[in-house]
C-alpha cells in the first residue's frame, strides 16, 4: 500500500506547466529548475509523511525563490530543513523569514513530526512565478498579481488542487495563509468547486515577519488555536 510520502513525491514528479503566461512572467519548478530540490524533498517526505495518518491541508500562495524553491518543501527554506528537519541539503543556503516564523509555529505545536503528523502544507498554485524587477533582479510574482495571470493559470490551479485531495487528505477544513488576495481566490473557488466544506485563513507568514514581528508569539497562539480545533 503506497504511502503519503510515495503520493506526494509522484505528485512532485509530474508538475508540470505547459500553458501560456503573459509577457514577462516566468514559472519557476524547483523539480525541474535545479538539481537537488526533488533528492531532498523525497527525503523530507520519507522521513515525516511515510504513513498514512489523516491529515489537512494548509495551502500558502505559490513558492517563493528562497524557500520551497530550493527544497521542494512549502515554507521549509534550507536552513531549517539542514537545523530543523535534519535532512542534508547541498544547495544555496538561504533564508526565508516565512519559514523561520512556520518553524518557530512548528516548535510551539509540539514538534516537527509532531505538526507533520497532522497538517501537509502546499499553495493554492503549486509552481511559483518570477519577473524580472526594476533593478534587472528576478523578483518573485504571485499567481494573483495580475487578472491575467490569474486567469492562465486558474485551470491549473483547480487540476493540482483537485489532484493534491486525491492524495487522501481530508477536506472538513482546509487552512489558508494569507487573509488577503490569497483568502479571496480560495473561498471564491472552494464556493464554486466545493472541495472543502469549510476554509480558514490565517494571516501570512511573510505578513507577520515583515509588519507584526514584534506580535508574533500573538500570531503564533492564533495558529495554535485554529490547528488545534481542527483535530480535536
Amino acid at each position: 500500500m503506497s504511502t503519503f510520502a510515495d503520493r506526494i513525491i509522484a505528485f512532485n514528479k509530474q508538475l508540470e506547466y505547459t500553458g501560456s503566461l503573459p509577457p514577462g512572467v516566468s514559472i519557476m519548478n524547483p523539480f525541474r529548475d535545479n538539481d537537488f530540490a526533488m533528492d531532498v524533498s523525497s527525503l523530507f517526505y520519507r522521513k515525516y509523511y511515510n504513513d498514512n495518518h489523516p491529515r489537512h491541508l494548509i495551502l500558502g500562495i505559490n513558492p517563493g525563490r528562497f524557500g520551497s524553491a530550493m527544497t521542494g518543501v512549502s515554507f521549509t527554506d534550507p536552513k531549517r530543513m539542514i537545523n530543523q528537519c535534519h535532512i542534508p541539503y547541498t544547495g544555496p543556503i538561504t533564508h526565508e523569514p516565512s519559514s523561520e516564523y512556520v518553524y518557530d509555529m512548528i516548535n510551539a505545536f509540539g514538534g516537527i513530526a509532531e505538526f507533520y503528523q497532522q497538517f501537509y502544507i502546499h499553495s493554492v498554485c503549486p509552481l511559483g512565478f518570477t519577473i524580472t524587477g526594476p533593478k534587472g533582479k528576478e523578483v518573485n510574482y504571485n499567481y494573483y498579481d495580475t487578472p491575467e495571470l490569474t486567469k492562465a493559470v486558474y485551470p491549473f490551479i483547480i487540476e493540482n488542487i483537485e489532484k493534491q485531495i486525491a492524495l487522501g487528505f481530508q477536506t472538513d477544513i482546509c487552512f489558508c495563509f494569507g487573509t488577503g488576495k490569497n483568502e479571496a481566490f480560495l473561498r471564491k473557488l472552494n464556493d464554486e468547486k466545493k472541495f472543502f466544506k469549510k476554509v480558514v485563513a490565517l494571516e501570512h507568514p511573510r505578513f507577520i515577519m515583515q509588519y507584526k514581528s514584534k506580535t508574533k508569539q500573538d500570531y503564533i497562539a492564533k495558529y495554535l488555536n485554529a490547528f488545534t480545533e481542527a483535530i480535536i
